[in-house]
């Protein structure tokens, strides 16, 4: 049977306190809905519609070139009422899954436990809590059988006593929910169109209902609070840092690492406290991260140490290098084989050949340096006259002086020597030492200004 799956993505969010619609919130560095979309694609299903709402077209635009469908909830007149606007275009033949944008951690195996459990009837899924507070509860009959969901604001002190929680997650035929839907009334506390109500209706009609019993309570966590959102991404940060330790990295602290993005990692790699991977990250074997270091779209090369305090950004790392510490590589930074680039140094949309250092303080901004080039304290590259960029290139094996300029376009030839202290404005001839600074003067007879 074919599988269609309705996100419902409308809620207002008002307990967030965001003019972001609460869906687009970040969890692990991707949306609240980003996480829930990928979960129901696993599955396959013929579609994926997405009932929208508040805040609707910026929800739309940040998912723009996923192939999904949209269905709008005009009035948020709750769940129920937002399930009915997707419905007419799901095939009524196909089981339908039902999920909620903020619940971000449900894993595809759950999913399609579910799915599987719907059969005739419907299935919910279903976790046991020792502290149920916001969540409905599941309400069985003397034999165990589920009759009906009590949302918490409509339940009274012996149904808000029940452990056993209902997690927004649902499937059933799309025509049989279809049916049980239109039965659904407003007569609640918050008068508006449960979707809860439907277990109800189902297992009076005699469908059978079947809870499908969720472990992991972080898996039906929903996000209603920035206080949920923050608890939700530590309980996300932490099964990411244990799945690192399953694979054999070496972390610091599995509480003090956060992954917003993709993360993979070779043999032997050690991660230090406090550091941060977004986007997509790969670090070759043995390398070591320090403690307080930002990766992002970054790959680092085997055998390869970034020291504390370093940032790299759409970088690229070669194997036996050194980074750090307070090190910056900015987008287009190429770091060639045991490359070392040391403290307070920054390198922008530059390639660094093999065996090339700089150590201290220095700042190269669209150059290419070849192999075995030492940069000396204090050297810039001035790369920007003021309308545009232009680049600066420095052959193998030359030695750059401390506190040297480097005035681009320029060319520094192979073997040169530049002076300390240096303002370099012309291409320089290979092999030979260049200076450019004024002669040093002593003034006689010079004495300082005195106080009046």
């Amino acid at each position: 049977m074919a599988l269609e799956v309705v996100v419902l993505a409308a809620g207002l969010g008002k307990r967030m306190r965001s003019a972001l619609p609460k869906v687009l919130h970040s969890l692990g560095g991707r949306p609240l809905l980003a996480h829930v979309i990928e979960a129901a694609r696993a599955l396959r299903p013929q579609r994926v519609v997405v009932v929208h709402g508040h805040g609707g077209d910026a929800v739309k635009q940040a998912f723009a070139g996923v192939p999904l469908e949209w269905a709008e909830q005009t009035r948020p007149l709750g769940t129920g009422h937002a399930l009915l606007q997707a419905l007419p275009t799901v095939a009524r033949s196909a089981t339908v899954l039902v999920l909620n944008g903020d619940v971000p951690l449900a894993r595809a195996a759950t999913l399609k436990r579910l799915v599987g459990a719907a059969g005739k009837g419907l299935a919910i899924a279903t976790c046991e809590l020792a502290d149920p507070a916001g969540y409905g509860r599941v309400v069985r009959d003397a034999a165990g059988r589920v009759r009906r969901i009590v949302e918490e604001k409509d339940a009274g002190p012996k149904e808000r006593s029940i452990r056993e929680c209902y997690g927004g997650l649902l499937a059933a035929n799309a025509s049989r929910l279809a049916g049980w839907l239109a039965k659904v009334a407003n007569r609640n506390a918050q008068k508006e169109y449960y979707l809860t109500d439907v277990i109800g209706i189902a297992a009076a009609a005699g469908a059978p209902v079947t809870a499908v019993g969720i472990k992991d309570r972080w898996e039906l966590a929903g996000v209603n609070s920035s206080e949920e959102l923050a608890l939700l991404e530590r309980a996300y940060q932490n099964a990411r840092a244990r799945e690192l330790l399953q694979a054999g990295v070496a972390l610091a602290d599995l509480w003090r690492v956060d992954v917003r993005g993709e993360l993979a990692c070779g043999r032997g790699v050690s991660i230090d406290v406090n550091c941060v991977f977004e986007g997509t990250v790969r670090l070759g074997d043995r390398v070591r991260v320090g403690p307080n270091c930002v990766l992002r779209n970054a790959t680092v090369g085997a055998d390869t140490e970034i020291r504390a305090f370093s940032l790299l950004e759409d970088a690229a790392v070669g194997a036996r290098c050194r980074v750090g510490p307070y090190a910056r590589l900015r987008p287009g930074a190429t770091l060639g084989k045991g490359v070392h680039v040391g403290n307070f140094v920054e390198v922008k949309a530059s390639r660094l050949g093999a065996g090339s250092k700089a150590n201290h303080l220095a700042y190269l901004g669209d150059a290419e340096v070849g192999a075995r080039v030492n940069i000396g304290a204090g050297t810039i590259t001035c790369n920007y006259d003021g309308a545009a960029k232009h680049r600066t290139v420095i052959e193998d094996d030359c030695f750059i002086g401390s506190d040297a300029t480097l005035v681009a376009p320029l060319r520094i030839a192979k073997g040169s020597y530049i002076g300390a202290g240096s303002t370099i404005s012309e291409d320089t001839p290979p092999g030979r030492l260049t200076l450019a600074r004024a002669r040093q003067v002593t003034v006689r007879g010079w004495k300082p200004p005195r106080g009046r």
